[in-house]
């Protein structure tokens, strides 16, 4: 059931704004690839987009260890970082710093002037993380972050994590089959989470003590692959990519699916970005290597890298 009132949702047709240029595709067989895409040779799989205060996009390209900056005006792709591992999710912390989930190396910081990547997070308690895949800052800078690996609904166990600014690591969830996107609530009171192999969105209220109480499913999706990236709308909804379904659906408070965001390029949106400050969304075609962008008719919730909070705490 989509919504209370019984009908489809509004179809929103999003636009191509740039395509990864021929001169980065390397078309080969890779680990990652032949793990998550067996039988496919992929010239890129981009992920993570993340705006920047200057309105630079910054994106992933998992099997290649790539990070690429989109310049605001000119569209022109610029390569940040090349380097030995697989990044996934991008959050930008408040002092501009890249913040990068890693599925082999853990909570990477990257310096986007530089290129230099160094390890935040490598393990708990000296036990590797099965592989982790996303993040997200909430707005006292607190960063919380999915620990997926190969979980699904045979093993779940994927884990979702809080790194507190004392350096406290708390273990929130033990049990998602496939934790992947994750959101904050402006508040801070409610996490959400996107548990892509059970394929539907978590709600999890925060307690004033930081533990979690009550997890339910917000909204259940279908599908060969599930929920991925999150996006915390102004109004207090959530857009979310689906891996598998070629859009991002947006949901109202209530969990309600009111809108898609359909793709013009592809089935594989994973991942989508508000554009701060506007009601403009962009979501990434990771298979076509395509970047997209549609007008939604509510903006993106305040951004921790972007808020008066952050610039004040600099």
């Amino acid at each position: 059931m989509w919504n209370l009132s019984f009908q489809p949702p509004e179809i929103i047709e999003a636009r191509v704004l740039t395509r990864l240029p021929d001169a980065f595709r390397t078309p080969r067989r890779t680990d990652w690839v032949d793990a998550n895409k067996p039988g496919h040779v992929m010239d890129s799989f981009l992920e993570g987009p993340a705006f920047d205060r200057a309105g630079n996009l910054y994106l992933t390209d998992i099997p290649y260890g790539r990070i690429f900056r989109i310049a605001a005006s000119s569209l022109e792709w610029q390569l940040v970082a090349a380097y030995d591992g697989w990044p996934n999710g991008l959050a930008i912390h408040a002092d501009g710093s890249l913040w990068v989930a890693d599925y082999r190396r853990g909570i990477l910081r990257l310096d986007a002037a530089g290129g230099a990547v160094e390890t935040v997070l490598g393990h708990r308690n000296s036990e590797s993380f099965k592989g982790v895949n996303d993040l997200v800052f909430d707005l006292e800078g607190r960063l919380y972050f999915t620990d997926q690996g190969q979980t699904g609904l045979h093993d779940p166990t994927g884990r979702v994590y809080r790194w507190n600014a004392d350096g406290r690591l708390d273990l929130l969830l033990a049990n998602a089959p496939s934790p992947n996107g994750v959101a904050t609530s402006a508040d801070g009171k409610v996490l959400f989470v996107a548990v892509t192999r059970g394929n539907q969105v978590w709600r999890a209220p925060l307690l004033p003590d930081g533990s979690l109480s009550k997890v339910g499913a917000l909204q259940t999706f279908f599908g060969t692959s599930g929920p991925d990236g999150l996006a915390l709308t102004a109004d207090g909804g959530l857009v979310v990519a689906h891996a598998s379904l070629g859009g991002a659906f947006v949901l109202n408070a209530r969990g309600e699916v009111t809108h898609l965001v359909r793709s013009p390029a592809g089935q594989t949106v994973t991942n989508i970005a508000f554009r701060p400050g506007t009601r403009q969304l962009v979501l990434t075609d990771s298979a076509t290597g395509t970047v997209l962008e549609a007008e939604l008719p509510m903006g993106g919730a305040p951004l921790y890298s972007h808020s008066t909070y952050s610039r004040a705490q600099k």
